[in-house]
C-alpha cells in the first residue's frame, strides 16, 4: 500500500498536535499558560479590532482607537485594552501633558500575533466564501 501525500500531510498534524499536548500538558489548569494568557484576551470582538487597528496604524490615543471600531464604547474599550496589555499584547504610553496624552502600540509580540491571527482570518473568510458560492 503506497503512502499518499494526504496521508503524510495527517502524519505530520498528528505529530504537531502530539507535541502540543505534550508541551502544555503541565500548564493546563493553572494561570501560567501561555495559551491561555495569551488567546483569552484576544479573540473576542473587541480585542480583534483593537490589534488590527493597531497592526494597521502601529500608534493609537484612545479616541482614535474609538473612532476605528464602531459600536464600541468608551468603558468596553478602556477594559479590552486593559485586558490586551495585561497580555502584554500592547504596551502604553503616558506622555507627562496637560491634558494628559496616552498612546497604545503593540507589542513585538503582539504584531506576530496579529500577523497570524490576520492570516487565520483570512482563511476563515476565504472558506466561508467557497461555501456560500456551493
Amino acid at each position: 500500500m503506497e503512502v499518499t501525500i494526504t496521508d503524510n500531510q495527517k502524519i505530520r498534524l498528528k505529530k504537531k498536535i502530539k507535541k502540543f499536548y505534550w508541551d502544555t500538558k503541565n500548564c493546563r489548569g493553572t494561570n501560567q499558560c501561555p495559551i491561555k494568557n495569551t488567546f483569552a484576551p484576544s479573540v473576542d470582538k473587541w480585542s480583534l479590532f483593537c490589534i488590527y487597528n493597531l497592526a494597521y496604524n502601529e500608534k493609537l490615543r484612545f479616541n482614535q482607537i474609538q473612532k476605528f471600531t464602531p459600536g464600541i464604547s468608551s468603558r468596553m474599550l478602556s477594559v479590552t485594552l486593559k485586558k490586551l496589555e495585561k497580555a502584554k499584547l500592547l504596551t502604553r504610553k503616558v506622555y507627562p501633558e496637560v491634558p494628559p496624552r496616552v498612546e497604545y502600540q503593540l507589542t513585538s509580540f503582539g504584531y506576530e500575533f496579529a500577523k497570524r491571527l490576520i492570516d487565520l482570518n483570512q482563511w476563515i473568510f476565504d472558506e466561508n466564501l467557497k461555501l456560500k458560492e456551493k
